[in-house]
């Protein structure tokens, strides 16, 4: 039985859709899956995202997560959404996760996640509307801008590389249409917004026969 293991933040977690978010849509898709298969396919889908998480705090518990759910002779599924609150900045410009150490925490978490799973995918950020995020409502310290999520975003681009693993990208995804009608708040994408990353998400999935 396959199980997908995902880690996160708000956004993973669900908020602002009223699905749940796209962790959830893809549960219910193959849930919805292995009712119609008779139970001959099934897959677990766990959502282990966190609000407000950001690399150094999810490496504290990624390795104890994992051992709770990853069996001896279970395949299992890494998906990372997680960067994101790492790339905020403040009103001097400093970054709560300097891009290199950024870096070198994502190949923490590969190493760690290689350990149980030759299958591990990072998944890009969604754009924001910086009328919104620079700053936002509820601190007017934390920044959040498109030129530092896209350098963060190429950063685990690189890495997924350097590391031959999966890479979703989602930024792109978003500004083929107008984008900021697809987030709630100008950070955390609505129901809409989320449906486009779970279908995209998804495609990549079958395509890999992951699902």
């Amino acid at each position: 039985m396959p199980q997908i293991l995902v880690f996160g933040d708000s956004i993973a977690y669900g908020a602002w859709d009223k699905e749940g978010g796209w962790v959830e849509r893809l549960k219910v898709f193959t849930n919805r899956k292995a009712i119609s298969s008779g139970l001959e396919f099934y897959c677990a889908v766990y959502n282990l995202a966190i609000d407000g998480d950001y690399t150094r705090t999810l490496l504290k518990r990624l390795e104890s997560e994992t051992k709770q759910r990853a069996d001896v002779g279970q395949e299992t599924i890494f998906v990372f959404a997680i960067g994101k609150n790492d790339a905020i900045s403040n009103k001097k410009s400093v970054f709560w996760t300097p891009l290199e150490k950024f870096r070198k925490n994502l190949k923490r978490m590969a190493m760690i996640a290689k350990k149980y799973s030759p299958r591990v995918i990072f998944i890009g950020f969604t754009p924001v509307d910086e009328r919104k995020t620079n700053p936002v409502s509820w601190d007017n310290n934390v920044f959040y801008k498109n030129e530092s999520q896209q350098k963060y975003n190429k950063a685990i681009k690189s890495v997924c590389k350097e590391n031959k693993i999966g890479f979703i990208e989602i930024f792109k995804e978003f500004i083929k249409t107008d984008y900021k009608k697809l987030l709630e708040d100008g950070l955390h994408p609505n129901s809409k917004g989320h449906k486009i990353i779970f279908e995209t998400v998804k495609k990549f999935l079958i395509e890999n026969k992951i699902i």
